[in-house]
């Protein structure tokens, strides 16, 4: 998938079009094929780029890292770093129910590459991981991260992890285990908040444009993206009026 999006050019003083690189890729189609666990998480990875400097990110590389890679070769792109919405081992790499998953220091070993964290979240992504800080870029939300001409602001939204971050890429917006078609991310699991859920939803991606478009971190809803306006009209947890009715919900 290739987005056009309208960008400053500053040597001329007027906006010229760059052609983003994006791509969704969905584990247990896409890559990691052959892995039955892959295909029941349905994790989302996705590539971001620039097609003109050929640079791209990785959003939430595992589960098949070569397999990954190799989209990014297919395509003539090199990558320039790695994105993290949340530490989870299912998008990051490690252990969980027992299972083994490949993730970040899988990737770092086969490139040389920085992996972008959010502060809060970077001492999880230590643990579980084993990734040290020369590893990592600290982020606090609305920090930008330039690829080639492309510019991707990371967004703090807390709730499903205590540096739980979303990526948005002018009118895209990779959204990880905070926001998914008809749901939200799970508030119950060790770092989880339901207040700051609540207001990551409503105060930080509720004010994004009705016309950004959403992609997931998980394929968990009737259809593979959606647009933060149906997610207002027609998600649930979007719409709830008061924290407590959010509470009383969750």
């Amino acid at each position: 998938m290739f987005l056009s999006e309208r960008e400053p050019n500053f040597k001329k003083g007027e906006a010229h079009i760059v052609p983003i690189y994006f791509r969704q890729l969905l584990a247990g189609r896409d890559f990691a094929s052959g892995d039955p666990f892959a295909s029941q998480m349905a994790n989302f990875i996705y590539l971001i780029g620039d097609t003109e400097t050929r640079k791209c990110v990785v959003v939430d590389p595992a589960w098949d890292i070569q397999g990954i890679l190799d989209y990014v070769r297919n395509d003539d792109m090199k990558l320039i770093g790695a994105l993290v919405t949340h530490y989870h081992p299912d998008h990051v790499g490690g252990t969980i129910f027992g299972y083994s998953i490949k993730g970040l220091t899988d990737l770092l070993a086969s490139a040389s590459v920085k992996c972008h964290v959010n502060e809060e979240e970077a001492e999880g992504l230590k643990i579980v991981t084993g990734l040290s800080n020369s590893d990592m870029v600290k982020h606090r939300g609305g920090d930008i991260i330039p690829v080639g001409a492309v510019s991707i602001t990371a967004l703090h939204t807390p709730g499903h992890t205590p540096g739980s971050q979303c990526f948005l890429v002018n009118s895209t917006l990779v959204s990880g285990d905070t926001l998914f078609i008809g749901g939200c991310g799970r508030v119950d699991l060790p770092g989880g908040d339901s207040r700051q859920m609540y207001y990551s939803l409503t105060q930080v991606l509720g004010n994004l444009p009705d016309e950004v478009a959403l992609f997931p971190g998980h394929n968990y809803g009737s259809r593979m993206s959606s647009t933060m306006g149906d997610e207002k009209r027609e998600n649930r947890f979007m719409r709830m009026k008061s924290l407590n009715d959010w509470l009383s919900l969750m």
